[in-house]
């Protein structure tokens, strides 16, 4: 945060200047001006700052304690030049330590909560291209570390990610952390050390919102529950792809990154496609739910509806990245982004994600880019802690679409993160949203979780009419035929899903 330390500086500088041509009315006018208007966006910069309100006025109570001491050493040195040159020579290097040593890490966002590392593998490690295991055994002797591949990759030309590790540090060396992180960023081989940080998932049971009156021409009976159709138009939707003659190009594969789905699910099985058995069951519930939003069999009879209303649209897959409590790491995330590619999705919706800071992004930013690569377009949760989603991952990765919730007054709900500092910052109904949970159940979540895989879903649309969709093509659809909300610079557009099929059909010539 550059702007915060610098306006400090200037403000000092400022302020010494006024006592120095203090006997020169002119002077001391202009620069008392100055001061108090750098003074004032030095203030602002540390109250709009994107951290509690108890860190802002510690922040400011200590930056205006070293402000007024050097104040006093200015006003006392103000006699003689050759004094205050002294003193300004003093502050100088004061400041010099000051700034990087205290002030740095003041405002950074969040204040940036302890890491939770990954008992069994600590770090992620990327070694130089072509290095050996062999060139870390100097820290692994040190500190008894161990090693073993990290990402397991179907096409290893694409991508750095197969140059990873996993490193596991014994606990009688976890209080070594920072020693060891210096230790092998002084290996001239290696590229890069980041956190194998561990997120999980809460969702939240929320209460059913007012439904819909409209049939849709579909007889699922849970979709009087979908107060988020009529906002975003879906009897539209419905109606102009049954006007549509020829079929999809293809049936989109959407991968729903999660805790596992249940592959019975009377409301899913018919849009299920299996990758692996142990990924086919759902003991948190989260990814079920994830699931019937994104591909939910539609006009079945039972349960709800997806915005596919045939099974030749869209299929949906599961990969398991978070356990039964709801938790992972950012290996089992690319791990399962990685499997996904490799298993030819079409889509990665991923309604998960936890704080970050530049330095954990770089290997989120490799898998992203497999992902791009092999044809996939990925789509993350912002998050749900009311704050700035730029700072959590894979939701500010680049080539992420980010999902907002919007609640039915078409407000930012007030759990979701905000999108307006992202590139691709898109909103979805995240309230009150009624979809399955196994067992054949069905019940009612909050969450930019449950916005994600409306998105998901009407990507995986998109794509079945035209496959060759990139991430870029389908947020400039997104954008461009979204809907405003009540607070569009902070949630992105809310998805029109017939207004964004029919610009694919335009310019697929359909």
């Amino acid at each position: 945060m550059m702007l915060y330390p610098t306006l400090y500086i200037a403000t000092t500088a400022s302020l010494a200047l006024w006592f120095l041509y203090r006997s020169d009315e002119e002077r001391e006018r202009w620069l008392q001006r100055i001061f108090f208007g750098l003074f004032l966006s030095y203030a602002l910069v540390v109250f709009t700052a994107d951290v509690k309100f108890g860190v802002k006025l510690w922040v400011l109570f200590r930056d205006l304690l070293v402000l007024g001491l050097l104040g006093t050493v200015f006003q006392l040195a103000t006699h003689k030049r050759l004094w205050f040159m002294g003193a300004a020579l003093a502050s100088t290097v004061f400041l010099a330590w000051f700034v990087p040593a205290q002030m740095s890490g003041s405002l950074r966002t969040l204040e940036a909560a302890p890491v939770s590392y990954d008992p069994d593998g600590e770090l992620l490690l990327e070694l130089a291209e072509g290095a050996d295991q062999d060139v870390l055994s100097t820290p692994a002797y040190k500190y008894d570390l161990t090693f073993a591949t990290a990402f397991e990759v179907g096409e290893a030309d694409l991508t750095e990610l197969d140059d990873y590790l996993v490193v596991n540090i014994p606990e009688s060396h976890l209080a070594d952390l920072e020693d060891i992180l210096n230790d092998l960023r002084a290996v001239p081989e290696v590229d890069w050390v980041e956190p194998n940080e561990r997120i999980s998932i809460s969702p939240v049971t929320g209460e059913k919102l007012p439904g819909v009156n409209k049939k849709f021409g579909v007889n699922d009976p849970g979709i009087s529950e979908l107060w988020g159709f009529e906002a975003m138009a879906v009897n539209d939707l419905y109606r102009l792809l049954r006007q549509q003659s020829g079929k999809p190009a293809k049936t989109a594969l959407i991968a729903i990154l999660d805790t596992g789905v249940d592959a019975n699910h009377e409301d899913l099985s018919a849009n299920y496609k299996s990758l692996n058995s142990t990924d086919d069951n759902d003991p948190r519930g989260h990814g079920t739910h994830c699931a019937g939003i994104a591909a939910a069999v539609t006009n079945n009879g039972i349960g709800i509806a997806s915005f596919s209303p045939g099974a030749s649209y869209v299929q949906v897959t599961s990969i398991k990245v978070l356990n039964a409590s709801g938790m992972g790491t950012q290996k089992s995330i690319i791990n399962g982004m990685i499997k996904a590619a490799d298993a030819g999705a079409d889509v990665i919706s991923m309604s998960l994600g936890g704080l970050s800071n530049q330095s954990k992004e770089r290997a989120y930013r490799k898998a992203v880019k497999y992902a791009n690569d092999k044809g996939a377009i990925v789509v993350a949760a912002a998050g749900n802690a009311n704050r700035n989603a730029k700072n959590y991952v894979p939701a500010a990765v680049d080539g992420v679409i980010s999902v907002s919730a919007v609640d039915n007054e078409l407000r930012k709900a007030v759990f979701s993160n905000y999108v307006t500092d992202l590139k691709r910052g898109i909103a979805a109904p995240g309230v009150g949203i009624y979809s399955t949970i196994p067992g054949n159940q069905y019940d009612t979540y909050n969450g930019t979780s449950m916005a994600t895989p409306y998105v998901a879903g009407l990507i995986g649309l998109m794509k079945s009419f035209k496959p060759g969709l990139t991430t870029d093509q389908a947020y400039q659809i997104l954008n461009k035929t979204g809907k405003s909300t009540q607070q569009t610079d902070q949630t992105g557009k809310l998805i029109q899903p017939a207004k964004a099929v029919e610009q694919v059909l335009s310019a697929s010539g359909g």
